[in-house]
């Protein structure tokens, strides 16, 4: 399928408000929950720790199914398999809302999750397709911004909701939504005639499975009962021994379930690593503020909620004016300084105490915005764009798996630091914020964003290389070629 095969431009941009949108639901859907947690697990008569199975397996499902929805968009049709991903997203969201049963609503999850990663695997790849090379980088970049909305809808929208009626309709508002723009995909998304030959790897995908989903209950249960537990270990010794086994698998497979070779490709590589390197500096970040704010600064949750919606709005800003600016001057540029802006930002951060005032920390984090928006839209441009039209499923499933995985290891690794450095600080083993000792909180918070910083700054170096071996590349290529020889 090719751009030019579009009756018009306007049906381009309809078709990408399609594509985002199930980007927005699945964004919205997972901010909404977060704020009916209390709620939820009240009604449900569930503990605190149970009810975290609500967003655990939702996050865990989504990353172990991914590359299976992008081989089979790329082996059979990526609207197809989009299209099958919003059905099964809005059904399970349907299921979550009629439930008055952990169990049962844990099981619609797992149903929203799948529907959700076979969109996602496919979205990328459908604007890459619809979009040609000049236009890519602005379309991405809305999508950038439609995943800011969401973010920054969901946690007013869902205390509204939980207020007014029940935290029931935070999954049922999903319905109507997922039916207009299943409507609207049958009818707007062209139909893929291009696909991949091949049967999908049964066997990879399994392994896959049991590659993530002990990783993710590992990276998550270790930073509450320790990494040094025998189960949590246990958890990370069948990761490694399964994704061991699933390189060799896939590097003897026909029809190999990841294509090992699509790694040869150094910008590509390059430009997934750095996504992961952004994630995982983000979500350092992003897990410590609301501790912060809310147990050493004091402030409401709704104070809270007002103070963090500055990076999402920020970045709805930000986002399309990169991904407009990428196709113009070339992603290179804009990725160095997005990585450059973050990691001074989070160098800043790292300077908050008792005593800072709002003003500086909304400055703050505002600049984490712009760095991480500058960053995000030409990266995604980058990573859809070194690769072949038959590769871009499988290119966008990557994505959207690193990009979990980034969250998941930030969440883990700074939470981890910051209770290892409290525990140093009070001279006693804790977990939680401790009442009294906001220094000790301080202490491992700035440990923490110069963590952040640090492996921030590895992207900025690889991105700097980037740059000067791109220039070098095309000023070799415009001498003469008398002088190429």
């Amino acid at each position: 399928m090719d751009s030019a095969n579009f009756s018009s431009n306007k049906d381009k941009w309809a078709i990408l408000f399609i594509v985002v949108m199930i980007t927005f639901m699945a964004t919205l859907d997972s901010s909404i929950v977060n704020v009916a947690l209390p709620v939820m697990a009240k009604d449900l008569h569930v503990t605190s720790a149970g009810i975290q199975l609500v967003v655990t397996s939702y996050l865990i499902i989504i990353s172990a199914t991914i590359l299976v929805f992008g081989r089979l968009g790329d082996m059979t049709s990526k609207t197809k398999i989009f299209k099958f991903g919003i059905a099964l997203f809005t059904l399970g969201s349907l299921f979550c809302g009629i439930t008055s049963s952990l169990e049962v609503l844990v099981l619609a999850r797992v149903i929203q999750a799948i529907g959700a990663a076979a969109a996602m695997a496919n979205s990328q790849g459908i604007i890459a397709e619809v979009f040609p090379v000049s236009e890519r980088g602005r379309a991405l970049g809305i999508t950038g911004t439609f995943v800011a909305l969401g973010s920054l809808v969901g946690p007013p929208l869902g205390g509204f909701i939980v207020d007014a009626t029940s935290w029931k309709y935070i999954f049922l508002i999903n319905v109507p939504i997922g039916i207009i723009t299943l409507f609207y995909a049958f009818k707007m998304l062209p139909k893929t005639h291009k696909v991949v030959k091949g049967k999908l790897d049964g066997l990879g995908a399994i392994l896959f499975m049991f590659t993530i989903v002990p990783l993710f209950v590992a990276l998550g249960q270790g930073q509450k009962y320790g990494f040094t537990q025998p189960i949590i270990l246990l958890g990370f010794l069948v990761a490694s021994i399964s994704f061991a086994i699933f390189i060799l698998v896939e590097k003897r497979s026909e029809s190999p379930l990841l294509q090992l070779h699509i790694f040869e490709n150094k910008l590509f590589s390059l430009s997934v690593f750095c996504g992961f390197i952004s994630f995982i500096a983000i979500f350092c970040s992003i897990i410590i503020q609301p501790f912060y704010l809310q147990n050493v600064r004091e402030f409401s949750p709704a104070s809270t909620g007002l103070i963090l919606m500055t990076y999402p709005l920020v970045l709805a800003v930000v986002a399309p004016i990169s991904g407009y600016l990428s196709d113009k001057i070339g992603s290179e540029i804009l990725t160095f300084i997005g990585l450059l802006i973050l990691s001074l930002s989070l160098l800043l951060m790292s300077t908050l105490n008792e005593q800072s005032s709002i003003i500086t920390m909304v400055l703050f984090i505002a600049a984490m915005s712009i760095g991480s928006g500058l960053f995000q839209s030409p990266n995604n441009s980058l990573v859809m764009s070194t690769v072949p039209r038959d590769k871009l499923g499988i290119a966008g499933s990557i994505n959207a798996l690193v990009r979990n995985l980034g969250m998941v290891c930030g969440i883990a690794l700074s939470t981890t630091i910051l209770y290892s450095r409290m525990s140093y600080k009070i001279g006693h083993h804790v977990t939680d914020y401790v009442v009294g000792r906001n220094d000790a909180f301080i202490y491992g918070m700035k440990i923490v964003y110069i963590t952040a910083a640090a492996i921030c700054m590895i992207g900025v170096i690889l991105t700097a290389l980037r740059l000067f071996s791109s220039k070098a590349r095309k000023k070799y290529s415009n001498r003469p070629k008398i002088f190429q020889k």
